[in-house]
């Protein structure tokens, strides 16, 4: 059986970070990992090969050369994934799709032959039992959650990965919080569920002997659901792993209430972990309330956030605008937020109910449902009809993209994070290509951009004042690039 894997192209988004891939001649930030996660799980005699077309294009090659087509997707690719089936078809193959944007969205996708839903761990043995004899179903799915100590490592050797900027690898599935918003308690459940530490060990092991050097993004939506397993497994198993290699940095996602533990922030600095993405939402307690975001009530957010960026932790942040409760002055109180905690990169969109999430059965209820979410959490859309004046509420979105990405107040934020910032433990070798992305930017935003003097301000202060972290600071000035081109691309 000859399989073709393939992702579909992400839109140009705050995530995609294609106008800063530029400065290091990569081409995408992540590999598919679920995809190749599957692969592995597919009988070791198909013989595999996978298309990420975010790295490269689908050629009628490719589809000439397969019996039968495996795709996975996320909502944001959704406009790509339906041209990608539409081809697939014309071309006469069966296609099997899985993922969180089949899961939530089955019914829209009509073309596809076989719909693997929820964790593969558990629908995919029975279609391949299937289809093996000849009778497979067209749906196949489950309320369970799969014990993923028994998951396989991803056949990382299916990616071509110098053209990846960072590697990706998954130690937890499941949130014990329950936010109105996330879909992720609905797909994964509440109850943290993890791999061993030498299931982890074992698959940095694998990365390490291809060669990786750089950034591994662990993607679980909450490292510390599970926090002591954490503490007691996984963060020492990777201090002690770390004497022996080189290079290698973490970066994961995780929930507010890190900062209420030292030892926590202390051990995953020590462990390699230098940057953390949480879900802030707002700095409006009757908001955070409305959305049952518990975890984030009733604290001095901005102070946990300097807490943890002291820890060696940068901190990204992301924002919501939108809520029920909220009024117009909550634009103004996010652009200040923002400011004074120093955090970077801030994705600040208007709130959307994705299906499956309790805010979705809730605005069904109230008939206050206006589509399908995008998936982009930066383009200024929302599915949900707001309390809000819409007019209002889009302008002042648009009020607060435009404060928080212009030059001027973009680089005073990176000159405040870099006051606080701890200088991490563990840093990547510079490479020939992060070397040559100083020289770029220099060109391209220090001698081309129109606003080089916020740009030359932030290279001279940090080369006087913090020149330990300088390349992080060039890292910042790329980014800030690619936000303005996706936020001057976005709101008009």
């Amino acid at each position: 059986m000859n399989v073709l894997l393939i992702y579909p192209e992400f839109p140009d988004t705050f995530w995609s970070f294609k106008h800063a891939l530029k400065f290091i001649h990569k081409k995408a930030s992540l590999p598919p990992l679920g995809l190749m996660t599957v692969a592995a799980m597919l009988p070791s005699e198909w013989n595999k090969r996978m298309v990420d077309m975010n790295v490269r294009t689908l050629t009628e090659k490719d589809l000439k050369g397969a019996d039968i087509v495996f795709i996975s997707a996320m909502v944001v690719q959704r406009a790509s994934t339906l041209q990608v089936i539409a081809r697939c078809k014309a071309a006469g193959l069966k296609v099997v799709a899985g993922g969180p944007l089949f899961t939530a969205e089955y019914e829209q996708f009509e073309n596809v032959d076989h719909l693997i839903l929820n964790e593969a761990e558990l629908t995919l043995p029975s279609f391949l039992n299937d289809l093996a004899q000849g009778q497979a179903r067209r749906i196949y799915t489950s309320t369970e959650f799969a014990d993923i100590r028994q998951t396989p490592a991803p056949l990382w050797e299916l990616a071509d990965l110098k053209h990846y900027a960072t590697m990706a690898i998954q130690y937890s599935r499941g949130c014990p919080f329950d936010c109105e918003f996330c879909n992720i308690t609905a797909l994964l459940g509440h109850r943290p569920r993890v791999k061993s530490s030498e299931q982890i060990i074992g698959e940095l092991d694998g990365l390490y002997r291809l060669g990786w050097r750089g950034t591994i993004f662990f993607v679980d939506d909450n490292l510390i659901g599970n926090k002591k397993h954490l503490k007691e497994s996984l963060l020492p198993a990777l201090i002690e792993w770390r004497k022996h290699k080189v290079g290698l940095v973490f970066n994961t996602e995780a929930s507010i209430n890190m900062a209420d533990d030292q030892e926590l922030l202390d051990l995953m600095a020590e462990a390699g972990f230098d940057t953390v993405f949480i879900g802030v939402e707002t700095p409006d307690n009757e908001s955070l309330a409305e959305c049952n975001k518990k975890q984030n009530q009733r604290r001095d957010l901005v102070e946990d956030i300097k807490r943890i960026q002291r820890s060696g932790l940068q901190v990204q942040g992301g924002f919501i605008i939108g809520f029920d409760s909220d009024t117009p002055s909550i634009f103004q109180q996010q652009i200040e937020f923002i400011q004074k905690s120093g955090i970077v990169t801030a994705m600040v969109g208007l709130l959307q109910a994705p299906i499956g999430t309790k805010l979705y059965e809730r605005m069904s209820r109230e008939r206050r449902l206006s589509g399908l979410t995008t998936g982009d959490n930066v383009d200024g859309t929302t599915n949900i009809i707001p309390k809000m004046n819409l007019d209002i509420l889009h302008k002042g979105y648009k009020t607060v993209i435009s404060a928080l990405y212009a030059p001027k107040n973009y680089y005073a934020r990176v000159i405040t994070f870099l006051k606080e910032y701890k200088s991490p433990r563990i840093t990547v070798p510079l490479d020939f290509q992060h070397v040559m992305a100083l020289f770029r930017s220099i060109l391209r935003l220090g001698i081309l951009d129109k606003e080089r003097i916020h740009y030359w301000k932030l290279f001279f202060w940090t080369l006087f004042r913090r020149p330990e972290l300088f390349p992080l600071a060039i890292t910042f000035a790329i980014y800030g690039y690619h936000f303005r081109q996706v936020m001057d691309s976005h709101i008009v």
